[in-house]
């Protein structure tokens, strides 16, 4: 049986990392909606989508641990507004593949050297890159470990 200084300490570690992982979210997203009139969560699905091409809404949806509901309207979303489209799948009638459009695409790639200079901005005055690289070994197996075991998946 672990001691209680153990709970205590993995009980702050995943406050912290809630806490922070929140924050970070939420700074980006305001970041993207001022510079490029998009939210976090869309900035998310396009890199997905560029770094995926052909993707179907299940593929998206387990790799953002989220429904296929709330993926797939999404997707209307950004289809809504010219960067995503829908095609057939030709091994599967009864789902499509996601692919970005020229605007789509576009747009993540602008996006990005947004996110990626405000991330900058926000973490490296205060977490050194080696301690970057220590906390995302560290989180990058975590994550494995429960994508692995198909832990924290929602149903539907």
């Amino acid at each position: 049986m672990a001691s209680t200084s153990v709970y205590e300490g993995l009980a702050g570690f995943f406050d912290d990392l809630v806490r922070c992982e929140t924050r970070l979210y939420n700074a980006v997203g305001e970041k993207l909606r001022a510079e490029h009139g998009i939210v976090a969560s869309q900035f998310e699905f396009l890199r997905y989508l560029r770094d995926h091409p052909e993707s179907r809404v299940a593929d998206v949806a387990t790799n953002f641990a989220a429904g296929i509901g709330a993926i797939s309207k999404g997707v209307d979303r950004l289809e809504a507004r010219g960067w995503a489209t829908r095609l057939p799948n030709p091994a599967d009638g009864r789902s499509s593949l996601i692919s970005l459009t020229t605007s789509g695409a576009e747009l993540v790639a602008e996006a990005e050297r947004t996110f990626h200079e405000h991330l900058d901005e926000l973490i490296a005055p205060v977490i050194g890159a080696d301690q970057v690289d220590a906390v995302g070994a560290a989180l990058a197996a975590l994550r494995r470990t429960l994508e692995h075991a198909r832990i924290g998946i929602p149903a539907g």
